[in-house]
């Protein structure tokens, strides 16, 4: 029977180790902010992206080196939009992984260029590596740059603000999802494929799953920050309703946010039938997004 916890333990263990040793050490010069990357990159989380980036390779056939290291950009890109998201001038939060959050610690002006040098290193890490065939030898470094541009996290953060106190929309907050959190976790399982050489149907297969993963885990975060506390969660909880976030939860309330990701998560799983190795990892993950409790 296939162990979860012994899966993301060990994953966990490998991302961590890596980016201690790839990152600028605390001391090397301008030492304030090597240090606030390094305090937001261990400040904890789930390491979900990356993890997902070699599952997909695995479920491909191997993960590999360049699969790896694209995973550790997708972890630090991940933790800038974090730090971002964050800011005064954003969301304002305070706690973030059940610690204060990197303005708080080190300041704003800090914050935004931790999270400026972190989303410049995800690139010049991905320049590292090149994509097997028959994809182009930088198509890593199209998929997340596409993921996390105008037409992917960032804009839907825009989205996201401008939609702030404005009557519930569902069409807008499909569009938040998608964007703001759906497309790095798309990006994520595309890029496992890619660094392993996955054909066009089994890409395929790879998109639809990150797709539906990437908006079931949206939506259950929905829920948790109705239902859920501070304490479990790590961060805020009740902030969404406080501050007129459109959400899933409300436009179409709990009952249909709880059924619209079991929906996703079989949809999901469905997804995985052509690809060719080790699909257990997907399946358990998938299943984790929509019963997880933080």
């Amino acid at each position: 029977m296939f162990d979860l916890q012994h899966y993301l333990d060990n994953n966990i263990q490998l991302i961590n180790t890596a980016l201690d040793r790839r990152l600028p050490a605390e001391t090397e010069r301008p030492a304030a902010l090597h240090k606030a990357m390094r305090y937001s990159v261990f400040a904890g989380g789930k390491r979900l992206r990356p993890i997902l980036c070699l599952a997909a390779a695995e479920a491909i056939g191997q993960a590999n080196d360049t699969a790896f290291t694209a995973a550790l950009a997708i972890e630090i890109l991940h933790t800038y939009t974090l730090i971002h998201d964050d800011l005064p001038s954003m969301d304002d939060d305070t706690l973030r992984r059940g610690q204060p959050t990197l303005h708080i610690v080190a300041g704003e002006a800090n914050a935004i260029l931790a999270g400026d040098a972190l989303l410049t290193l995800a690139f010049e890490w991905l320049a590292e590596v090149h994509a097997p065939p028959p994809y182009p030898p930088n198509q890593l470094g199209l998929e997340l740059a596409r993921a996390a541009g105008s037409r992917g996290v960032v804009g839907g953060q825009a989205e996201d603000l401008a939609a702030e106190g404005r009557p519930a929309d569902p069409d807008t907050v499909d569009y938040i999802h998608r964007h703001k959190t759906a497309a790095l976790l798309r990006a994520s399982v595309r890029m496992g494929g890619i660094a392993a050489g996955a054909d066009n149907r089994t890409l395929a297969a790879l998109t639809a799953y990150g797709d539906a993963i990437g908006l079931a885990f949206q939506i259950v975060d929905d829920i948790l920050n109705e239902t859920s506390t501070a304490a479990t969660l790590g961060k805020a909880a009740g902030s969404d309703r406080q501050r007129g976030k459109m959400t899933f939860v409300t436009v179409h309330g709990l009952a249909a946010a709880r059924e619209r990701a079991r929906q996703l998560t079989e949809d999901a799983i469905a997804a995985l039938q052509p690809l060719p190795g080790n699909r257990e990892p997907l399946t358990a993950l998938a299943r984790w997004i929509i019963e997880r409790t933080y």
